[in-house]
């Protein structure tokens, strides 16, 4: 990882190893006017590529959103939207039409069956299936945590309470009344952390410590640990930092990073930067080591709702129904490689991969649908269809991921080789 700032190239400073020729991503787009520049115009030769192993990582909960799991192993022969549907470009993807789901299905009594001209599922397109429902919240699920090795699911929501699911019986085995709505809720470790108004929650699942943290002013949107760190953006702007302390086994106030204007919903951390986005329509990059904004981001023009790493990328997106993929230049700061355009605002993004072991994107968005893309093509895999818009994703072990909605229903989803018949 690299740790210089200033004039590295990105494919040091987000993740890769600079050890091997890198193809200039400006040229795959047919647009690059650098001479002489100093990467390839020409595809990699087959033997630079991996050797054909499943590039699926091992499930990692460690806090850094996105595909941090696979930096430094970029496939330079796909390019990004070059992979059909509405993404743009020729590809293998599943087109995905205007289906809605059937009003008489879901109340269980469809008189048409097969014949009905409506959907009788909850998604469209192969490869995953639902494998159930956790019902349980009165309000909109806002927030969602695995944490690594645990048999249990924490789920957050605006009715002011935290579910605890037990992963075996689909179960609620305990619920926490917080006293305000949750913004958003973390793992990290043995530790839950959980944002509500004017403080931060934090659990640890071994010991059955329970901290409170003081200091933000506000709803508590976003939450990111680095090393020993944690950061919370908040409804005023800030970017609150504590630092564990290992001998008294607390969390102490470290840092106060001002610049957004207003609320601070999204953070992700990558190669010794903080990104965070913002109501304020921008994204600002830290560094981590000064706790410095070095570069503000102003190319969407409404609320920054999610931001995540994947290889030497930053991807962002916006109520402004757009995806925006970032790639710095040598001089060290991020340009837009590519936009994704959406029919309607994107409220969040998610990363994984699928049972073959290839990257995969989901968005949700504000027409009650999750879309799947394959990455970086942008071709469409699928889509999720729910009763209210999905605030919420989480990724689990083994092909499993998680979406919460508006109406509080947790959905449990997994990727599989074969489709399987399963409860939909």
């Amino acid at each position: 990882m690299d740790v210089d700032g200033g004039t590295k190239r990105v494919y040091n400073r987000l993740g890769g190893d600079g050890k091997h020729q890198k193809v200039c991503f400006h040229w795959q787009a047919g647009k690059c006017n650098r001479y002489p520049c100093p990467f390839l115009h020409s595809e990699l030769p087959a033997s630079s590529h991996s050797n054909g192993a499943s590039s699926k990582r091992a499930y990692d909960n460690s806090g850094l959103s996105g595909f941090s799991g696979q930096r430094g192993r970029p496939n330079f022969n796909n390019t990004w939207g070059r992979g059909g549907g509405r993404g743009g470009g020729g590809g293998r993807g599943v087109v995905v039409k205007a289906e809605k789901v059937c009003n008489y299905w879901i109340q269980g009594n469809c008189s048409y069956g097969e014949r009905c001209k409506f959907l009788h599922s909850w998604k469209v397109g192969d490869g995953f299936s639902l494998l159930t429902q956790l019902e349980g919240h009165q309000k909109a699920v806002s927030a969602i945590a695995f944490p690594s090795g645990s048999d249990k699911l924490y789920t957050g929501s605006t009715d002011e309470t935290a579910r605890i699911w037990d992963c075996q019986s689909g179960k609620c085995v305990g619920v926490i009344n917080l006293g305000g709505e949750v913004g958003c809720m973390i793992s990290e470790g043995p530790w839950v952390f959980v944002g509500i108004p004017n403080s931060v929650k934090a659990w640890n699942t071994q010991n059955l410590m329970e901290l409170s943290l003081s200091g933000p002013v506000g709803q508590v949107y976003a939450l990111v640990v680095n090393n020993d760190m944690l950061f919370a953006g908040t409804q005023d702007g800030s970017i609150l930092a504590w630092k564990f302390n290992v001998g008294n086994n607390c969390f102490e106030p470290a840092a106060s990073l001002k610049g957004h204007s207003r609320g601070v919903v999204s953070l992700v951390v990558g190669a010794n930067r903080l990104y965070s986005g913002s109501m304020d329509n921008t994204i600002r990059v830290w560094n981590l080591e000064t706790l410095q904004c070095i570069q503000t981001l102003t190319e969407h023009t409404s609320v920054v709702m999610s931001v995540l790493c994947w290889e030497q990328f930053l991807l962002s997106c916006s109520l402004d129904k757009t995806v925006k993929v970032w790639y710095a230049t040598e001089s060290g700061n991020l340009e837009v490689t590519y936009t994704h355009n959406e029919e309607h605002g994107i409220l969040t993004l998610c990363g994984m991969h699928d049972s073959q072991g290839k990257p995969i994107l989901l968005c949700a968005c504000n027409d009650n649908t999750v879309r799947l893309y394959d990455l970086p093509s942008f071709a469409e895999r699928g889509k999720i269809l729910t009763k209210q818009e999905v605030r919420a994703m989480q990724i689990g072990p083994n092909g499993i991921f998680f979406t919460g909605d508006g109406t509080g229903e947790v959905r449990v989803w997994n990727w599989s080789a074969e489709t399987t018949a399963t409860v939909q």
